[in-house]
């Protein structure tokens, strides 16, 4: 790949087969010679964040292993990156759609649905900062952009910035069905506590769960939780 480097692995995720991930090979890689990433406010240094794997996505994607496949519910993971999860999901058969505003998390979904022998899955742009909706060289038509409501939506690693005006939570009750679940894994960081806030005005209610494990043979250690919230029945 012209201006960055890459690798393959194996992911063992309990309840699928392995899953082939391709990914940066670490987080010196840059490429945006368009300056399409820096359109979204994805500076260099943030740049090869979404092509990683990340131990809350792992986590993620053990909790997806795990949910029951039911016909008619639409699953949404925002901020994929790589889209472990949603991959996962959508080997068991569940109706995912992924969604990133980076410019080559589609291409990297693509080249994984491929190394894994997978049909196709859908892709949405979305993004809930205060940049452009869409790249930089010109409108995406209206049938690649977010849209849309679903009835279980997704994260993990999400709140890594502070989010003031609440533009996530306010991102989330836009495309949440009436009860529609959220599950967002984060490894204990600082915004929490205002994101619970807003999801809590937004009409959600909300709980958490601690998913701490300690180091043992291949698996390594993980202290973070996940954040679960329940849309209200009418929004």
């Amino acid at each position: 790949m012209p201006g960055y480097q890459t690798k393959q692995e194996h992911i063992a995720v309990r309840g699928v087969d392995d899953i082939v991930i391709r990914s940066l090979l670490d987080r010196q890689q840059f490429s945006d010679p368009l300056g399409d990433a820096l359109a979204q406010g994805i500076s260099s240094a943030a740049w090869p964040m979404f092509g990683l794997l990340w131990p809350s996505g792992a986590q993620l994607a053990a909790r997806i292993a795990l949910r029951p496949v039911t016909d008619g519910e639409r699953i949404l993971e925002l901020g994929c990156g790589l889209a472990l999860a949603s991959l996962v999901g959508h080997r068991r058969g569940a109706d995912m759609t992924a969604s990133d505003c980076h410019p080559l998390a589609e291409s990297f979904l693509l080249e994984n649905l491929r190394l894994n022998e997978l049909g196709p899955m859908k892709y949405r742009h979305g993004h809930w900062g205060g940049h452009a909706a869409a790249p930089a060289r010109g409108e995406l038509p209206a049938s690649e952009m977010l849209d849309g409501r679903f009835q279980l939506i997704i994260g993990s690693d999400l709140l890594y910035e502070r989010d003031d005006d609440g533009t996530l939570s306010r991102t989330i009750a836009r495309h949440a069905a009436p009860g529609a679940e959220v599950w967002i894994v984060d490894p204990d960081r600082g915004n929490r506590a205002a994101f619970h806030r807003q999801m809590l005005a937004a009409g959600f209610s909300g709980r958490e769960e601690r998913l701490d494990r300690a180091a043992a043979g291949f698996q390594l250690a993980y202290k973070g939780r996940l954040l679960v919230y329940t849309a209200p029945a009418a929004l």
